[in-house]
């Protein structure tokens, strides 16, 4: 089982905003950290920015043999875990173009389950994404 925690926020609504995304085995093995700005954007726009980056990261990492993993998404956005599990729908334009670019990732990536967690279950990919808003000032 891999695990594939994602948390994005921004400074402001829009504001400065950054993503981080953390990669890791059931075991606890640490995979990958990223962290990446995302200059402005608002805060559901780097949730689903930081979903991009962590499955394109899983998508270099593993290539084909992804299909045959089991991957957890955890995310602390209960929008941003609804709309991809297809409990909310996703109205807003430009959430709808981020959400098309999750959902062609997704293929990549059949044995996914999605899960909402609470925010301070979420400290690693927060600090991440935190970090990358503190590099753009």
């Amino acid at each position: 089982m891999l695990y594939l925690n994602t948390d994005g926020g921004a400074r402001g609504n829009p504001g400065i905003a950054g993503v981080g995304a953390y990669i890791y085995t059931g075991e606890g093995k640490v995979i990958e950290k990223l962290s990446q700005g995302l200059g402005v954007a608002t805060n559901n726009e780097a949730e689903y920015r930081a979903v991009i980056l962590g499955f394109s990261k899983l998508i270099e990492l593993y290539g084909e043999t992804l299909k045959t993993r089991h991957v957890e998404l955890r995310v602390d956005s209960e929008l941003v875990g609804r709309q991809l599990s297809g409990i909310y729908r996703v109205k807003e334009p430009r959430l709808r173009a981020l959400y098309e670019e999750v959902l062609k990732l997704r293929i990549h990536i059949p044995l996914l389950t999605i899960k909402t967690i609470p925010r301070e279950e979420n400290a690693v990919a927060d600090k991440l994404a935190n970090e990358a808003m503190d590099k753009q000032g």
